[in-house]
């Protein structure tokens, strides 16, 4: 573990998500981290897609109280940002042009640092997107150091021609010319379905607009550093059978990435995955339709034994006692739970 003078720790409690953010010194550079919750308690570590941080990936899922009351009872989260990604109140200062890209596989070896820093073993995951690439990657480099994995959206793909093109489009842009409205567009469709985006008769919600306001503020140098990492990004397929963690999968139904997830559900050990399609969403469900993961979560986290506290479990809750055959509790059954499902959840 590091000693605590290779980090910098700035109070966080102002932030609606609390906690405290902690800039990393590693050989890869410094990283960001934001941590919530008691640290004597298992680590849940998270990874936001491009241009995001954690405020904006995970934000909705952690506001909405049964997730919130189930992965803090359980979790002290890590919430882990690419350089130039933290928040505001960390400055995310402007990373220069000379300072060397780092790959996929630097910020899959980074994460690694950063658990030897905090002195954690082995963590559960949670990533969108790209970030759920990242977390992927570093599962199957590092399996004993992954309890399990949650993927929104995720990608394990190289990049198809129709997607490089498109990255390579938006780098250029946001290399010569900045976060311009072509770039915001191509990411707001990126993130969302069209049912949020508007059109000439909707407005756009107000995620769209926050999530808009928030591209404006970002380092356009350190987005495109991080869209280059994942851009040049190798195909995982071959290795995701040898994935020894549980691994839960969520997509929404309008997500650019469905074939990706349902690609890589097929490639995955079949005893110890899911897949759930969230209808009407786009692929950052963690803000779009947080409420639709919360039941999937629930389930996938009882074969750890992990439960959300008993007085804020609903009637409609599939922990609620009513709804458990006694039969259900054993471990070798909770573990039979994880079968390579597609479940439509519509609000």
């Amino acid at each position: 573990m590091a000693d605590s003078s290779d980090s910098v720790s700035i109070d966080m409690e102002a932030l609606s998500l609390g906690g405290q953010e902690h800039l990393v010194e590693t050989t890869y550079g410094p990283v960001c981290v934001a941590v919530c919750g008691d640290p004597d308690k298992p680590a849940l570590i998270t990874y936001p897609d491009i241009a995001l941080n954690y405020m904006f990936c995970f934000q909705g899922l952690l506001f909405c109280p049964e997730a919130s009351s189930l992965l803090l009872h359980n979790f002290c989260i890590y919430h882990i940002s690419p350089l130039g990604h933290e928040s505001l109140q960390l400055g995310a200062p402007l990373i220069s042009v000379d300072t060397p890209l780092l790959s996929a596989d630097d910020l899959a070896d980074q994460i690694v640092e950063v658990l030897n820093f905090f002195g954690l073993g082995a963590v559960m995951c949670m990533g969108v997107t790209a970030g759920a690439y990242i977390l992927t990657l570093f599962a199957m480099k590092y399996r004993q150091r992954v309890l399990g994995l949650i993927l929104v959206s995720p990608l394990c793909q190289a990049p198809s021609w129709s997607e490089w093109l498109c990255n390579k489009v938006m780098s250029n842009l946001l290399y010569y010319y900045g976060t311009c409205g072509v770039v915001k567009e191509l990411l707001i469709k990126r993130y969302f379905s069209k049912e949020v985006r508007g059109n000439g008769q909707l407005p756009e919600s107000d995620i769209v607009q926050e999530c808009r306001r928030l591209l404006c503020e970002r380092q356009s140098t350190n987005v495109w550093r991080f869209l280059e990492a994942i851009n040049g990004r190798g195909d995982l397929s071959e290795g995701l059978r040898k994935l020894q963690c549980r691994t839960l999968i969520f997509i929404g139904e309008n997500s650019a990435y469905h074939s990706e997830a349902v690609h890589m559900t097929t490639k995955l050990d079949r005893r110890y995955s899911a897949l759930v399609e969230v209808q009407g969403s786009g692929s950052l469900v963690s803000e779009e339709q947080p409420q639709a993961m919360v039941i999937p979560m629930e389930y996938f986290l009882m074969g750890y034994g992990l439960y959300r506290p008993t007085q804020s479990v609903s009637p409609r809750s599939p922990l609620s006692p009513t709804r458990i055959s006694p039969e259900l509790l054993s471990p070798e059954n909770m573990g039979l739970k994880l079968k390579p499902i597609k479940t439509r959840l519509a609000l």
